[in-house]
């Protein structure tokens, strides 16, 4: 390990000359590369290097213990050796996790597609919440949120909400959701005042770039049409909504929430690409052996990930056992216990596997 943290300090040395350089300095593209892995190494290099000057500090505490006649000296010095051992090993245990292999996609947007499935409306109702969930989650954690297309049942509820969320470290923390959510209540409209049991679908989609997926436009059928639902008398009358068909996969990407036609075909070729990104690494997984599938964040859409138990104020997390009782603040927005111990399990996981390896 430290070997690694050596040559990766080594490395952001040398980033830091290159970009000093006057001939990179003209080069705006190779400037703006070597910035962001600069950016990338930093929080890296600096914990590494507190490392270092934590070690020679115990390296000299040992000395002076070894050295020392005075007996306060000595008491002070073993107190001081205690404290700096303790942060060795929680400097350790950083730079441990730092090292762990870093999804490429990490650091990006994400959509999200809420679909109500098995439920009837009592499903549509949920998948209301659930967008209102996450648009919590956001706007706790400073992120935006932007619809891009839904699809009302009439009662308050969704058929189908795909929306976009922009914020630093939005797919890292969302992409646990991906999976069948399952809540258990009395329906409004249960009148005898039996649980029901309903499902919703969620899928997290990092935002694609065009490098990552190349789409040709002969592959695409564009549908112009009159928007419906909210938005006002001006999307009402005026063709801006747009309907993306790749033909080779057959995936469809809507928008009809802006005005602007061109927004709205923009929009959806972002999410046409993230779908497209996401059949892709569907496909990967598919072809992954059972034994070695991730316990945590697989992203299938049959796997339960999570039920809202109402009557129990009850939300368990299958995938980890996790069971807290505050329905309310979940449903409020309150996500991130339940992140955060994803987010452990996959990460000793990941420490498991590099010790073993």
């Amino acid at each position: 390990m430290l070997d690694k943290l050596s040559a990766l300090e080594q490395r952001f040395s040398e980033i830091e000359r290159l970009m000093a350089d006057p001939q990179v300095v003209t080069d705006a593209a190779r400037l703006v590369a070597l910035g962001k892995e600069r950016a990338a190494l930093e929080p890296l290099v600096s914990t590494y290097r507190t490392y270092r000057d934590v070690v020679r500090q115990l390296q000299e505490v040992q000395a002076l213990l070894e050295e020392s006649s005075d007996a306060d000296m000595v008491v002070l010095a073993r107190e001081e050796l205690d404290s700096l051992a303790d942060r060795e090993i929680r400097l350790q245990e950083e730079l441990r996790i730092a090292l762990l292999p870093k999804d490429p996609r990490e650091g990006r947007d994400v959509f999200i597609e809420i679909r109500a499935a098995a439920g009837g409306e009592e499903s549509g109702l949920f998948a209301a919440e659930l967008y209102r969930m996450y648009a919590r989650y956001a706007q706790l954690r400073g992120w935006a949120v932007e619809v891009v297309d839904a699809h009302e049942t009439g009662i308050g509820g969704f058929k189908e909400m795909i929306f976009e969320v922009k914020g630093a470290g939005a797919y890292s923390r969302l992409k646990y959701e991906s999976g069948a959510h399952r809540v258990q209540r009395v329906p409004a409209t249960e009148s005898s005042g039996r649980i029901h049991t309903s499902t919703v679908t969620v899928a997290v989609m990092p935002e694609a770039d065009e490098v990552d997926v190349h789409v040709d436009e002969k592959d695409l059928r564009i549908d112009i049409y009159h928007a419906g639902g909210h938005g006002g008398q001006n999307v009402q009358k005026v063709a801006t909504a747009v309907r993306i068909v790749h033909v080779p996969t057959g995936i469809v990407a809507t928008c009809q929430d802006e005005r602007s036609q061109l927004r709205n075909k923009q929009k959806a070729m972002a999410v046409l690409r993230a779908r497209l990104l996401d059949k892709a690494t569907q496909d990967r997984q598919d072809a992954i052996t059972e034994e070695r599938r991730s316990k945590v964040g697989t992203g299938e859409r049959s796997e339960k990930v999570r039920t809202y138990n109402f009557p129990q104020d009850r939300v368990t997390d299958h995938r980890i056992n996790l069971t807290l009782h505050n329905l309310p603040a979940v449903l409020e927005g309150s996500l991130d216990a339940i992140i955060d111990a994803l987010l452990n399990e996959e990460r000793a996981r990941l420490l498991h596997k590099a010790t073993a390896a």
